[in-house]
């Protein structure tokens, strides 16, 4: 009896394993091409996104760019006096100081630095310091809240006395005492950035407009957490930034 009934299990078992080849040829037959081109429109597609991952942080901005950066230039030029170097007349003293630092920062990843004409890409360290947390904290905030990636773009940076008088020629508003003589301040532009992908690049105001929220909050930020001095200019198209 026992091995009938071993013998009837291993008929039943051998049944059902050449039904199930049997449906799975069928399957891959007539669906095989198919499923494949499916999958392989898939990873096309998910090859030309960006690689985010997790759900977009919102782009929320400061309710009011003036209130949220009001730092006149009186406030940030005490600053400037405090953290930065002795004013040079020309770009020739201010290269040749001795026992001041001063770095240069024509060339970051997480920033440009726009064609200078009426200054010089050389900050105090202090300042270089912020600049490049400032770039990298922007590129982080980007990515967190799924946009583009962008580098900023610093379109002033240390000035001497040649370079001011140079630009109160062409700008009466421009002050005679500039807290960029000191090597502390920079300007960032918040109209125009650099696309890190070609494909991305900023043609639209809609979101150059996305771009400027999301600077602002790391502005805000560092402004609150005592690491700067920012001005919204808004003839100038800027943020004006002074290290603390």
């Amino acid at each position: 009896m026992g091995e009938k009934l071993k013998t009837r299990y291993l008929q039943g078992f051998g049944l059902v394993v050449v039904i199930l080849a049997l449906v799975r040829a069928v399957f891959i037959d007539g669906h095989g091409s198919e499923s494949s081109a499916g999958m392989t429109d898939s990873v096309a597609v998910s090859d030309s996104l960006p690689s985010y991952s997790g759900i977009a942080h919102p782009v929320r901005g400061v309710r009011s760019y003036t209130e949220a950066f009001p730092d006149t230039n009186d406030l940030q030029l005490s600053a400037a006096v405090q953290h930065g170097i002795r004013p040079a007349m020309s770009r020739q003293e201010a290269m040749k100081r001795d026992g001041e630092r001063l770095v240069y920062i024509g060339f970051s990843p997480f920033y440009h630095v726009d064609s200078l004409k009426r200054s010089i890409p050389y900050l105090v360290p202090r300042a270089a310091l912020l600049l490049h947390d400032m770039g990298r904290a922007f590129f982080d905030s980007l990515e967190v809240k799924h946009v583009p990636l962008h580098r900023l773009v610093v379109s002033s940076v240390l000035r001497t006395g040649d370079d001011v008088n140079k630009l109160r020629g062409h700008n009466r508003n421009a002050t005679e005492r500039s807290c960029h003589l000191f090597g502390t301040t920079f300007d960032v532009s918040y109209n125009r950035y650099k696309a890190v992908n070609a494909c991305d690049t900023c043609s639209d105001r809609a979101q150059s407009d996305t771009l400027k929220r999301v600077l602002s909050e790391v502005l805000r930020d560092m402004r609150e957490n005592g690491r700067c001095y920012v001005k919204h200019e808004r003839k100038q198209g800027c943020f004006h930034i002074t290290v603390r």
